[in-house]
């Protein structure tokens, strides 16, 4: 118990300001993370259902809707209903969500790689598999 208590616990301290500084480096331009994580996802995926897109990103059904509000009142995204299935709306960058992205996922890129080079290029490809171990669970069981 105290052992997973403990590893928990330093994982959470690792974690919180990792991404709090990622935050506040100004690489984002003005985005929040899940603002980013959006045009991130539709930059390299493509246009997702909004479902599809929660989904990836790990967020609930009302905070993905709000995330992709904010994002459409900034003219970065576009909703459309499905034309198959008009119970789905799909979410796509527009042209100034495609450009924002192509000019902040370089530098929040270069953030990134400063934050993890206190790691070695082993250690990095150890933790990688120990979170995809971790966050692949429930899919195991």
């Amino acid at each position: 118990q105290e052992l997973a208590l403990n590893t928990f616990i330093k994982l959470t301290r690792a974690t919180e300001p990792l991404m709090t500084r990622l935050g506040h480096c100004g690489s984002l331009h003005g985005l929040t993370m899940s603002q980013f994580g959006v045009l991130e996802t539709l930059y390299h995926l493509g246009s997702l259902n909004q479902s599809e897109l929660g989904a990836k990103l790990l967020r609930s059904g009302g905070n993905i809707t709000l995330v992709i509000d904010n994002l459409e009142k900034q003219g970065l995204v576009h909703r459309e209903r499905d034309r198959q299935d008009r119970r789905q709306v799909n979410i796509s960058l527009t042209p100034a969500g495609e450009a924002m992205i192509r000019q902040v996922f370089p530098q929040h890129l270069d953030a990134i790689i400063a934050e993890l080079s206190v790691l070695s290029p082993q250690e990095q490809d150890t933790l990688g598999k120990l979170c995809r171990k971790l966050g692949k669970r429930d899919a195991d069981a």
